[in-house]
């Protein structure tokens, strides 16, 4: 319900105790008029909230209804709580995506429809989508400079493999730094999502199978399928890299 000066109005439950499906679409209520509040002001991620008390004069409700619609908010990534600095909008995060993948995986290793075998699958269908676009978008140009970040990483994993494993870490970001040209932010939070799957499952996954000059090689395969322009060997490159991980999944279910 809306005020004569425009403030939203959701009046507190009086009376007999409400149903659950009744709070439940409550919460949802003040939830929406919170992040209505956020549309309607133009705020952007990092951008300072209204207080509690501001809230609960604006739209004439509870300290109680308030605060638990922020605790479901923070909880998705859309407000974000700094107890002693205030209440700020959130940057946009998968970590709900990464932590449900990762539980869903982690009790059904053996399933045929395994969620991290399937999000293997997606990871090699959108990385053979962006070394395509790069090919598309910087043809013709000095690919081999644009991605020379890339090729410094792929250098930094030749000298790692010499004294043992290439570090995580060092492989996550040749893969960010590849597609870095395309200036999508969206690239690295998924790529980054994916990485944070795996991480959560390092330990089912165990070790690569392949030794660490290997894995350093086929970086470099795909970096030079780039940069020459080569679409077939990209996706021969590609394919080469994720037999890898598959050979770990599949160590992972028959496990």
């Amino acid at each position: 319900m809306t005020l004569r000066d425009g403030r939203r109005h959701l009046p507190e439950p009086g009376g007999p105790a409400p149903s659950r499906s009744r709070r439940l679409s409550r919460a949802i209520e003040v939830q929406e008029a919170v992040k209505e509040i956020i549309v309607r002001r133009g705020l952007a991620a990092g951008d300072p909230l209204p207080t509690e008390s501001e809230l609960m004069q604006e739209l004439d409700i509870g300290r109680n209804s308030i605060r638990e619609a922020l605790k479901a908010l923070q909880a998705v990534g859309i407000v974000d709580i700094r107890h002693g600095f205030g209440m700020f909008v959130g940057e946009m995060s998968l970590n709900g995506l990464v932590d449900e993948l990762a539980f869903h995986s982690r009790i059904s290793p053996q399933d045929e429809s395994n969620h991290l075998a399937h999000l293997t699958d997606i990871r090699e269908i959108l990385e053979n989508g962006l070394a395509w676009r790069l090919i598309d978008r910087h043809g013709g140009a000095d690919l081999a400079g644009m991605l020379s970040p890339a090729r410094e990483v792929i250098e930094r994993m030749e000298e790692e493999s010499l004294v043992g494993a290439v570090k995580p870490e060092t492989d996550r970001l040749f893969h960010d730094l590849l597609y870095r040209p395309l200036g999508n932010p969206l690239v690295g939070r998924l790529l980054g999502a994916f990485w944070q799957v795996y991480y959560q499952l390092s330990d089912e996954l165990g070790t690569p199978d392949e030794a660490p000059e290997q894995v350093a090689r086929k970086h470099r395969d795909i970096y030079e399928a780039v940069i020459a322009e080569d679409r077939e060997a990209v996706a021969a490159a590609m394919s080469a890299h994720f037999a890898g991980i598959r050979t770990r999944l599949a160590r992972l279910r028959s496990g």
